[in-house]
């Protein structure tokens, strides 16, 4: 796995029109760990592919009235089987933080690469998930140079307002690719 002018080699790319330029000189600098299902605690839907690319058809689960309208996106999405998909090049502005801060920086979209990852908050994520997600930090730690400090959770910059990727994401199972202790 490498990286070409933003994307990641060898896995599905799916273009999501929910995405703009980084502001100019800034570049990723910071990783936001996620979890999405949809429904809530189902997977293997496809509806998270369609939400992303503003395919999904809000009628088709009642759940999803509240997201109609909604411009969202991720990076990349992990599935329970460690599939990757992604949505948006590295080098581009995906909108997955929301209102965010980080280290005293607002608008963690502009600094920031969204994974997501299948998943909840308190069900344990898929050794395959974090095989994969171990691979994707690799090559993103290596091309853009970030510190060990770079990986958080969505809650880390949205505390109160999100709890992802929640309690059964088990930080030791990548702390190695983070070089650092948790």
């Amino acid at each position: 796995m490498y990286l070409d002018q933003g994307w990641l080699s060898d896995i599905v790319h799916k273009s999501s029109p929910n995405f703009n330029q980084r502001p100019l000189g800034v570049a990723p600098e910071l990783v936001v760990i996620h979890n999405i299902s949809l429904p809530a605690g189902q997977f293997g839907t496809g509806f998270i592919d369609a939400l992303f690319c503003n395919t999904l058809d809000c009628a088709a689960h009642e759940s999803f009235a509240d997201l109609v309208g909604l411009e969202v996106s991720a990076h990349l999405l992990i599935d329970r089987r460690g599939k990757a998909t992604q949505f948006v090049g590295f080098d581009d502005r995906a909108w997955h933080a929301g209102v965010s801060r980080y280290k005293g920086r607002d608008n963690c979209n502009d600094f920031s690469i969204g994974i997501e990852l299948e998943g909840t908050d308190d069900l344990a994520y898929t050794d395959a998930q974090y095989s994969t997600l171990r691979q994707v930090l690799a090559v993103l730690r290596g091309h853009y140079d970030l510190p060990h400090d770079a990986v958080v959770g969505h809650s880390d910059i949205a505390p109160g307002r999100k709890t992802d990727p929640g309690a059964a994401f088990d930080w030791q199972r990548i702390s190695d690719v983070l070089n650092r202790s948790v």
